[in-house]
Formats: structure tokens, C-alpha cells, sequence
């Protein structure tokens, strides 16, 4: 192979230059002009060991307070108080202390004292020139709560509690009554300001008082704890645990002029979280006469829970604790009471053979349920520094255990109330269903031509605004109304026979009724949770029926319909009562229509005074009359009567009232009757 050929034949050797061209001078200057070539400058110059921070003490907590208590809003700054107290409920739960002392000074201060043990004063052996105290607060991961030797069951964990608090206080002031003498050590911003002081000997007291106020530097200027919030969760701290008294104290200048919150209280619920579900709930009607609650105590505290729960009318919610720390976010402790429930209800509903209860999932059981869990465990496992979520895995087998043999034996020791509960769990699980069922329908028709009942005689305009749709009782008046109807907005429905009583009706009835699905098709909004303004198909929907008994029946139970299945289109004002004629009256050329007996009267003593035979003819119905009478009396814009319906009544007034009269308990509608008999005049029966 010749050099021509050898790729590498001229490696490491210098080019052969073309022959020189006669130098361009504009080219040269240039080149005179061009910096000369900088060498490649290193990544990493300019990061080195100097710009490596090493934050020593407390210095971490206030740089990043939210990894440590969630944030620097007025939510986090209560949780210092938390961190405060549940070091004083720990000593209570392991039997060292009876009373807590909560106080929030004028100043802003908020002092918490225990009658325990009080924080160790000795010198500490890794540190012989401070004390235990000075060591606990003023260095992370520093407690007494790393083993079971000094707490069997408790809420700190990491040794971080007090000291975040102290690091986020101005100034933190802790008074330790010990061995018949009292110490006291200030700190500033997680800094202590001299050494421990010995004040001298005390008797009749011992325990640990912590003094402080949040720092605004951390939480903004005028930074303050309000009232209302420490007073409920000094509260729920007495409600948790039966043997501890905690005192509540305020200054009445930091008590607003709407507050509630009382200056002085004392909390000691030795019924714990029975009692304390009964108060959260107050009124409220619950669907059984008596909470379920109880107790499991374990040797050692590892595995003692309580438990109380309930349903009502509600919304569901479960209030849950671990070690007296609020789990605001539930965890495995959650997961394990609400199995334990379902299973239990669905076990039940097999034993008295009632086999619609295997339809039940976890949500129909706690959708309304009220609750109150606390469990007590060695070394718990929680989600973050401020404990919101339990994770420890055995919770989950302890509170299913603890609460399986007690809840089955009393649903079969309460047949009636286990009854009423099993129907009321059943009857959400059929509302479940026909939510999906609705949702279902939906998204099919998002991909399909809307389809409208046979017997809708639509209107030709698409737009709703102006929009009316005419529901009318029977095919004879739905013909003469076709007749009589402005085709261009005006559209039709006729009903066979009387609708269904959705209020006493269940789920399977109401989702395979034909004349509610053609009435819900022709409208498109949707029902209950899934109603959608935006979807209404016209501006008014009007009930038209005859002026009699059964008109004013089907009426009722039309207006029963919206009020369940749509009280938005009712709020709305979308919804009409249409007034037609019951009489007919002439004179000569004189025509004139009375809706009653009055009307009809007083038609005949203004309006027909002349000389000539008077003609009074009763309407037997909408489908007696011609299509020109139905057309001027009640259904042209111009001349006829609607009457709108509304909710006038408070909600809860208005509900009661559907539900005795519409309801299933016949006993209720006669004792509503009865009350209200004196009110009835002209009835026609």
C-alpha cells in the first residue's frame, strides 16, 4: 500500500501549505485587532470547600422551618403549642402527671405546665458542662423518648418537639420543679441566655412549665396565638386520655367581642371519646339511638385503643389519634376501623339474609359515619415531622382486632338499631350505584347523538333561553296541547298515569321507572350530584295538570321529583305551575274562564250583571278542552297565569315537611295533617 492509500501514512506529520497569495493588508489589521485565544476555563472553578455550610444547632429549624412544622402560617405556629403539650400528655399517659395547665398571657405568652417528672437537670454525660435541660433544648434529636425504658406508648419520636419550638420562639423561658427544687433557664431563638439557675427550694410542686412566645421574624410582625384554636385543642387533648385534668386560662383582652371562647375552663372527660362525639355532633339526628364506643386495654399501654362512631345525616368524618397526636390525615389506624366496620355490617347482612348488603364497599359505610379513633403504640412510624399520617403496618391488625368481636356482638345485641343501620348503609350504596350508573350514561352520550323520549314534542329552536317544556298530565290533554303550543319554543310531554313517589321509592324503582327516565332524558341536566345548569334543555319547565284532586295529586308528586332528584333547577327558578281554567263561563258574546269556585263567584257578580241567560260550564280536564280555549287560558304567554315555585322555608324546614307527606311512615303524614287541618278550606273530595 502506497502513502496515497494509508489513512494514517501522514499522521503527526505538518501539512503541506498551498502556495502563498500576496498578503491582504485589510486582513492583517484584523488580525492585530482580535484578542488572543483565552485558554478553556475549568466547570468547576469557582465551587469549592468554602462554599460547603455547615448549620450547627438549631440554625437548621430556622432556616427551613417548614420541614420541621409544615410552613411559617398561623396553622404551623399552633403547632409549636401541640409540640408543647403533647411532651405534658405523655407524662400523663404513662401515670406520672394528673393536671395540665394551658395559659395565654396578654403579652402574647403561652405557658404550659405539667405536674410530672420534670425535664433532668443533672449534668448530661456526653456533656458535662450543661444539663440535661439545656441539651434537650437547644440540640436536635436529644429526648427521653428513643426506647420504652421512660415511656412505653409516646407522641415525640425523633427528639426534635421542644427544640423546634424553642428554635422559633424569641424567647423561651422553661421553669423545672425537681427533688424539692426549682430551676429556670431562658433561651432566645434556640440560643441559651446563661447557664441553669437553682432558685431555690420548693415544696408542693413539681413538673416542667414552658413559657414562649413565637418569634416574628419567622411568622411575620404581630404574629399572634388565637384563642379559639388553643382552647379547642386543649380541649381534644382532655377528651383523648380519661385521667388527666387540663386547665384552661386566658387573658379576657385577647377574647374578641363574637368569641365564645371562656376565659376559664377546666376539662376532665372520664367518658372520653363517647363524650366527646356526642358533643361535636350536638343536635344532630343520628340514624342509631346509641354510639358505638369502647376501650381495649393492653399490658405495658402498647395496643390500648378507644373508639366511638355513629351515623347521621351528615357529611362522614373520622377524627383519629396516635399517641394523642391529631392524624389529621388518616393513616393504617384509619384503614383498619374502616374494614373492620364493613366487614362487620356485611356479615351481619348475610346473617339475617339480606343480600343486598353484599353490595357494600368501605364508602358507603363511612360516607356518613361520624368517628373517633385513638390508638396508644410503642414507637410509631408517622409521615413527616408533623406526624398529619400514622404508616406503622401493625396498627392496621391491632385496631381491626381490638374492635372486631366488640362491634359484632353489638349489632346482635341491638337487632333493630343493627336493622336501621344496615338499611341506611344499603340505602348510600344504592346512591353510589346510580351515581356510576348516571356517570356511565354520561359518557356515552358525550360521543353519542342525544336521543329524546318518543313522546317529546320538541321545539324547533336549539338555543334554551326562552325555551318552555310543557309536562302534561295524560295523551288526550298532551294532544290538544301539541295543538295548542307555539311549536318555535314550546315543546310537550306527555305522562301516563301518576308519576312515582321518589320519596318513599328505593333506587331500583326510580332507575327502571319509564316516565322519570323520559322526563330526566328530555331535560339533559342530569340529577342530584350530577346536575349541570349549563345542560338544561329549556328556560321554564311548567307543570301543567287538570284543576282537580288528581291534578293537584300528580302535581305534588311532580314537585317531590325536582325537589330530590333536582333542587337546583327549582333554586334556579326554572320550574312553573300552570293555571288552567275549571270553568267555562258565557253570556251572549261574552266568554270568560274561572279557575275555582271564586274565581267564579266573583266573575259573576262583576263581570256577568247584564240581561241573558248565563252558560256555566265546568272543564272535566285539560283534555276536554279545544285546543284554541287550552291556547288563550293557559299556555299563550300574553294571557295566561304561572305560578313559580320556590324553597321560601329554611331546608331543614322544607325536607321534614316533603318527608311526612311524601315519606313511607304513614303515621307522620296523619300527625302533619292533624296539625295543619284547621288551615284547609273548600276541599274537594
Amino acid at each position: 500500500m502506497d502513502d496515497n492509500n494509508d489513512l494514517f501514512a501522514n499522521l503527526g506529520k505538518q501539512p503541506s501549505l498551498p502556495a502563498s497569495r500576496p498578503a491582504d493588508p485589510l486582513a492583517q489589521a484584523a488580525a492585530k485587532r482580535a484578542p488572543a485565544p483565552q485558554p478553556a476555563r475549568d466547570a468547576s472553578e469557582g465551587y469549592d470547600a468554602r462554599h460547603i455550610t455547615v448549620l450547627k444547632g438549631l440554625e437548621p429549624v430556622r432556616r427551613r422551618p417548614g420541614m420541621y412544622i409544615g410552613g411559617t402560617d398561623a396553622k404551623a405556629m399552633h403547632h409549636l403549642f401541640a409540640e408543647v403539650i403533647d411532651n405534658a400528655m405523655d407524662e400523663a399517659v404513662a401515670g406520672h402527671a394528673s393536671f395540665i395547665e394551658v395559659e395565654l398571657g396578654a403579652d402574647g405568652f403561652l405557658s404550659v405546665t405539667d405536674n410530672g417528672r420534670g425535664i433532668p437537670v443533672d449534668p448530661h454525660p456526653e456533656t458535662p458542662n450543661q444539663s440535661a435541660l439545656e441539651v434537650i433544648m437547644t440540640t436536635l434529636h436529644a429526648g427521653g423518648k428513643f426506647d420504652s425504658e421512660v415511656y412505653e406508648t409516646s407522641g415525640g419520636l425523633h427528639g426534635v418537639g421542644v427544640s423546634v419550638v424553642n428554635a422559633l420562639s424569641d424567647l423561651l423561658e422553661v421553669e423545672v420543679a425537681r427533688g424539692r427544687q426549682l430551676y429556670r433557664q431562658r433561651f432566645s431563638r434556640g440560643v441559651a441566655q446563661g447557664g441553669l439557675e437553682k432558685l431555690g427550694d420548693v415544696h408542693n410542686r413539681r413538673g416542667t412549665k414552658v413559657r414562649f412566645h413565637p418569634d416574628e421574624e419567622i411568622f411575620g410582625k404581630g404574629a399572634a396565638f388565637e384563642p379559639a384554636r388553643l382552647y379547642r385543642m386543649t380541649r381534644s387533648k382532655a377528651y383523648l386520655f380519661g385521667g388527666v385534668e387540663i386547665r384552661w386560662s386566658c387573658d379576657p383582652l385577647l377574647i374578641k367581642e363574637k368569641d365564645d371562647t371562656p376565659a376559664k375552663a377546666v376539662f376532665h372527660f372520664p367518658g372520653g371519646l363517647k363524650d366527646y362525639l356526642a358533643a361535636s355532633l350536638g343536635n344532630e339526628l343520628q340514624v342509631t339511638r346509641e354510639i358505638f364506643a369502647g376501650k381495649s386495654e393492653r399490658q405495658g399501654g402498647h395496643g390500648t385503643m378507644e373508639w366511638a362512631v355513629t351515623w347521621y345525616g351528615g357529611d362522614g368524618f373520622v377524627n383519629s389519634y396516635c399517641n394523642t397526636i391529631p392524624t389529621g390525615e388518616g393513616g393504617t389506624h384509619e384503614t383498619g376501623f374502616r374494614n373492620v366496620l364493613t366487614r362487620g355490617l356485611r356479615a351481619y347482612a348475610e346473617l339475617v339474609g339480606n343480600k343486598r348488603g353484599s353490595v357494600i364497599t368501605s364508602e358507603d359505610v363511612m360516607i356518613s359515619a361520624a368517628g373517633m379513633l385513638s390508638v396508644f403504640i410503642r414507637e410509631p412510624e408517622f409521615v413527616g415531622q408533623t406526624k398529619d399520617k400514622l404508616a406503622t403496618i401493625e396498627a392496621q391488625r391491632l385496631v381491626e382486632t381490638a374492635v372486631r368481636d366488640p362491634f359484632d356482638h353489638w349489632l346482635a345485641d341491638n337487632p333493630q338499631e343493627a336493622t336501621k343501620l344496615l338499611e341506611w348503609v344499603i340505602a348510600r350504596a344504592d346512591e353510589r350505584l346510580r351515581r356510576r350508573q348516571e356517570k356511565e350514561v354520561s359518557r356515552k352520550s358525550a360521543v353519542r347523538k342525544l336521543r329524546l323520549p318518543g313522546k317529546l314534542a320538541d321545539c324547533t329552536q336549539n338555543a334554551s333561553a326562552g325555551a318552555e317544556l310543557f309536562i302534561v298530565e295524560g295523551d288526550s290533554a298532551g294532544g290538544s296541547a301539541k295543538q295548542a303550543r307555539d311549536r318555535t319554543m314550546q315543546a310537550i310531554l306527555p305522562l301516563r298515569g301518576k308519576i312515582l313517589n321518589v320519596a318513599s321509592a328505593g333506587h331500583d324503582k326510580l332507575t327502571s321507572n319509564q316516565l322519570i327516565g323520559d322526563l330526566i332524558q328530555a331535560l339533559g341536566c342530569g340529577t342530584r350530584s350530577k346536575y349541570r345548569e349549563e345542560d338544561l334543555r329549556y328556560d321554564r319547565v311548567i307543570i301543567m295538570t287538570d284543576a282537580d284532586v288528581d291534578g293537584a295529586h300528580i302535581a305534588s308528586l311532580l314537585i317531590t321529583f325536582f325537589y330530590q332528584e333536582m333542587p337546583q333547577l327549582i333554586r334556579g327558578g326554572h320550574l312553573y305551575m300552570a293555571v288552567p281554567p275549571l270553568y267555562r263561563i258565557s253570556q251572549g258574546g261574552k266568554t270568560a274562564y274561572a279557575r275555582d269556585d271564586a274565581h267564579k263567584d266573583e266573575l259573576l257578580r262583576t263581570e256577568f250583571t247584564g240581561r241573558g241567560k248565563i252558560e256555566i260550564g265546568r272543564f272535566k280536564g285539560l283534555g276536554e278542552m279545544m285546543a284554541s280555549q287550552l291556547k288563550e287560558t293557559t299556555m299563550d304567554p300574553r294571557k295566561r297565569t304561572l305560578l313559580r315555585v320556590d324553597i321560601v322555608d329554611d331546608e331543614d324546614v322544607t325536607k321534614s315537611s316533603v318527608e311526612a307527606l311524601m315519606g313511607t311512615k304513614p303515621e307522620a303524614r296523619f300527625r302533619f295533617i292533624q296539625e295543619r287541618a284547621e288551615y284547609a278550606q273548600e276541599l274537594d273530595i
